[in-house]
This record gives structure tokens, C-alpha cells and sequence, in this order.
């Protein structure tokens, strides 16, 4: 008698066994380089948002200290400024320059907030601009 070639029920079941869990692990994989990928392309955006933010601080309008809030996107992203006069902190207060006619810099703090993966996100940036100088009384 010829004996028959071929697989046996047994080597079968094995071989698609490896199989799903080779394809469950490649999955696994893509969904969470997937979902990083739409982290990133979140953290860009506001990023991007928040450089034209500030490019746009001072243009049309002087910077003057003081806050706001508003939103990009529909309210998909919330951003806060923050402008005040900037302090050297390696200079004690009473020490401070107090030249009226000298440029002064403000320090400008922008923070802004989105939801990605479900979890909340903020990007922070912090950064100085040099003003000309204002008339006495108006810091």
C-alpha cells in the first residue's frame, strides 16, 4: 500500500493557530502605531496653531500685559495668553532697570489644550519680545 501524503487534521489546527496569533500581535501593532500617528498629527497642529498665535502677537495692535483665551478649530483647541512685564529673576526686585525711555520685554506665556486619545493634552510655550518704551504709568 501507498501511504498518502499531505497534513494531518492535527498539523493543520497548529498551523492556523500560529497563524491568528501572528496576525493578533500585527494588529496590535498597527493600532497603536495608528493611534500614535494621530497623537503626533494633534500635538502638530497645536503646535502650528500656537506659532501663528504668537507670530501674530503685536501686528495691527501693540502688545500690551494682560490675558485671553480663545479657540481654534471649532473649540477643538483652547488656547490662554498670558503677557506681563518680564523680571530677571537673578535681579532682586528693587534693583530692577526703571529707565522710562528704555525698550522693556515681556514675557509671553501661551498654553494650549485639546483632547487626544481621549486623554487631555497642553503644550506650553514661553518666550520674550521686545517692546519699544511706553509712557510712564502705562505698566
Amino acid at each position: 500500500m501507498k501511504r498518502q501524503r499531505g497534513y494531518s487534521l492535527l498539523e493543520v489546527i497548529v498551523a492556523f493557530a500560529l497563524l491568528a496569533g501572528a496576525l493578533a500581535l500585527l494588529l496590535g501593532a498597527l493600532s497603536g502605531a495608528a493611534r500614535q500617528v494621530g497623537e503626533a498629527d494633534d500635538a502638530g497642529r497645536a503646535a502650528l496653531h500656537a506659532q501663528s498665535l504668537i507670530d501674530q502677537l503685536g501686528i495691527g495692535t501693540p502688545l500690551r500685559p494682560g490675558r485671553s483665551q480663545g479657540a481654534f478649530e471649532g473649540g477643538r483647541y483652547r488656547w490662554t495668553l498670558q503677557i506681563a512685564p518680564w523680571r530677571d529673576p537673578a535681579v532682586a526686585d528693587a534693583a530692577q532697570p526703571r529707565d522710562p525711555a528704555a525698550p522693556r520685554l515681556l514675557e509671553i506665556s501661551l498654553s494650549v489644550e485639546w483632547r487626544s486619545g481621549g486623554r487631555p493634552r497642553r503644550l506650553d510655550v514661553h518666550t520674550l519680545r521686545r517692546v519699544a518704551a511706553q509712557p510712564l504709568g502705562t505698566f
